[in-house]
């Protein structure tokens, strides 16, 4: 009998039936990092959070007509958010948005009222302008090199001096003259300005165009091919357009977007008000940033969603309305402000970090 024994030849066992079978080199982490990941997440539990404290701090807010009214201020912040999101996903922003709904809104009521004009002429013509603007601020960026900040910031100042020095030459006031009366009003405020009731409660029309504006939105990012550019330049814009993307197209469209959201809330306030007051707007458009990068955008552009600026925005309204429905100072709200922002920053700089741990 031989001393040596030969050794049995390996045989490969197939794993059972349902198992998967794991090299050790990955790991699927677990599903609460996972939903933290995603962009929306976390502004969701915070709006959540937020809703439920000011319902037992401030119980006005329970009534059906408070709520409206939340979402109403929401809406105004959320419509124009949602392409400000879009272009910080872009890897840009936009420091001119809120005097740019000023000037769109100065623009339809000043050429309608002087040149005594329907007014759905300076709709349109307003329109061309808020898209001209956006155009202007792309343009400047792809050809020029500099930063939007620069950009944008220099567009902030001439919208800003234009819409105070142009209004008072035209009107001899600082405010436009009441358009109510003239052709076209009734019409076009039905789309820009109405009120509709549900369940006895008035809810206005922009509640309405927010959320379809927020789903149009976030199926371009998900279900489409300009989606994926937005993300691809702002990820790395060199090798977006080394791999064909159209990063001048897409930055300056982007721009174009916001040009007009700015013309859509500008139409609201002047359907809404009749008239409008040509130093507003200043200010504004740190909301609508605060608003996108609460909502999860970064500033570095590459990430974010659609959704998440639409609770980005209802926890401003939320806040907003809350704190006078509660009784207490208005002042407060700007400290509020500065508290979700930085919340939201770090809170983002910790989602990061989890979505590239392996």
């Amino acid at each position: 009998m031989s001393m040596t024994q030969q050794a049995a030849p390996a045989v490969d066992t197939p794993p059972a039936p349902g198992q998967k079978q794991s090299d050790g080199r990955t790991r699927q982490r677990p599903l609460a990092l996972r939903l933290l990941a995603r962009p929306e997440v976390g502004v969701f539990l915070g709006a959540v959070a937020v809703l439920v404290f000011f319902l037992f701090a401030a119980p006005p807010v329970r009534d059906g007509s408070s709520m409206a009214n939340i979402l109403y201020q929401s809406s105004t912040i959320g419509i124009m958010a949602l392409p400000v999101a879009l272009l910080m996903i872009g890897g840009e922003f936009d420091l001119s948005a809120g005097v740019a709904v000023v000037t769109s809104a100065l623009t339809a009521s000043m050429l309608s009222y002087q040149l005594t004009l329907n007014v759905w002429v300076g709709v349109i013509v307003a329109l061309l302008v808020s898209l001209a603007i956006g155009a202007f601020n792309g343009w400047m960026l792809v050809k020029t090199g500099l930063p939007s900040f620069l950009v944008t910031l220099g567009t902030f100042l001439i919208l800003q001096g234009v819409n105070l020095a142009v209004t008072k030459l035209v009107t001899g006031n600082v405010a436009t003259d009441d358009i109510s009366d003239m052709d076209g009003f009734s019409q076009a405020q039905k789309i820009f300005a109405s009120t509709f009731e549900v369940g006895g409660v008035n809810v206005k029309i922009t509640v309405v165009w927010w959320l379809v504006f927020a789903a149009l939105a976030t199926w371009v990012l998900l279900r489409t091919k300009y989606g994926n550019w937005i993300f691809a330049v702002g990820g790395n814009k060199h090798s977006a357009r080394a791999v064909g993307v159209p990063v001048t197209f897409t930055k300056i469209s982007l721009f174009m977007l916001v040009g007009f959201g700015a013309w859509f809330v500008g139409m609201h306030q002047l359907f809404s008000f009749n008239t409008v007051q040509s130093g507003e707007g200043v200010g504004q458009e740190l909301i609508y940033i605060a608003a996108a990068v609460i909502g999860g955008c970064l500033l570095t552009g590459g990430y974010g969603s659609a959704i998440g600026p639409v609770f980005g925005a209802f926890m401003f309204g939320m806040v907003q309305q809350g704190i006078v429905y509660a009784g207490w100072n208005p002042d407060w709200f700007k400290a509020f402000l500065g508290v979700m922002l930085l919340g939201a920053v770090l809170i983002n700089l910790w989602v990061q970090r989890t979505a590239t741990r392996r």
